[in-house]
């Protein structure tokens, strides 16, 4: 049995970073036909699904991540990742012709500019084997390209088996109709998403929505008893609960080496903090720490 089992994509991340890569006005100067030599090139294990799942065993927890493998010449370096983090395999699927990488260029600050593919595929749902799926606690990551139909059909057997799901919702999903997310978002136990995220869940616009406030009340009256984590960058985190706000503020850091998983990480953080202790205050303030380290190296992980 699990403590815990993360659900997303598990990819393998290049990055690179160097002088030549000279960038203005938010976007690198890229020349068609131009070759550029880099100082540094790193590649590391990535996805949001792998990240959490990481970040979860990183704080002692029984892990397992429930994602594709692509039968090819990175599959080796994935398992070998994930077992040395004490992350279990068991609930993967393994497919031929299948391909989950991201380049990422870095500028000297840590911020970034990503290209990824990624073969279609989505049948994890379909493939669970609900007579392992033993946990106390599922996380369901960003992948829009699972219909939130299938997910909900999904978290409705969670329910039934009692586990309680914690839930990522991306872009994408939060600009579906109200209609299609209301029965999706009544099988959520804890939604974690960003600023601009819950102002296009919301239907919104963002500079008008006050984090401070009680803003799920406001908002998201169904969700008012639910745990609605919304990260907010440079300003924090803020948690809503029974009416009540917490805010948790961010952490001084020397330098931002890397920007890329720092969103899986304070969620990896969070989890594991509420997991222990069943406190929403000490929780924001792990995920915030956790976080911190992984904005100080090149690398989700």
């Amino acid at each position: 049995m699990y403590d815990f089992v993360s659900i997303g994509n598990i990819s393998v991340d290049t990055f690179f970073q160097g002088e030549s890569l000279t960038h203005d006005k938010e976007r690198f100067n890229l020349a068609i036909g131009g070759k550029y030599f880099v100082d540094k090139v790193v590649q590391t294990l990535g996805g949001g699904g792998a990240n959490v799942a990481i970040g979860v065993a990183k704080h002692k927890l029984k892990s397992a991540v429930l994602g594709t493998i692509g039968n090819n010449s990175f599959k080796k370096m994935i398992l070998e990742s994930l077992n040395e983090y004490n992350v279990s395999t068991e609930l993967c699927t393994f497919e031929d012709n299948f391909t989950n990488v991201s380049s990422i260029l870095l500028t000297p600050d840590g911020e970034k500019t990503v290209i990824h593919y990624s073969s279609p595929h989505q049948h994890i749902l379909k493939d669970v084997n609900y007579r392992i799926f033993k946990t106390k606690l599922v996380y369901l990551g960003n992948v829009p390209e699972i219909s939130i139909y299938e997910r909900m059909r999904f978290l409705e057997k969670l329910q039934f088996m009692k586990i309680k799901c914690i839930v990522n919702m991306g872009i994408r999903d939060c600009r579906l109709p109200k209609s299609a997310l209301t029965f999706f978002l009544d099988h959520v136990n804890v939604l974690i998403v960003n600023g601009h995220e819950f102002a296009e869940l919301v239907k919104a616009p963002y500079v008008d929505i006050h984090f401070k406030e009680d803003v799920v009340s406001w908002y998201l009256p169904n969700m008012k008893k639910k745990l609605v984590i919304v990260t907010e960058g440079k300003h924090g985190s803020y948690a809503y609960h029974n009416g009540n706000v917490y805010h948790q503020p961010v952490f001084p850091i020397e330098k931002i080496v890397d920007e890329t998983g720092a969103g899986d990480a304070y969620t990896a953080g969070f989890i594991a903090g509420y997991f222990k202790s069943d406190d929403i205050r000490l929780a924001m303030k792990e995920g915030t720490q956790y976080a911190l380290k992984i904005l100080g190296k090149i690398g989700a992980n």
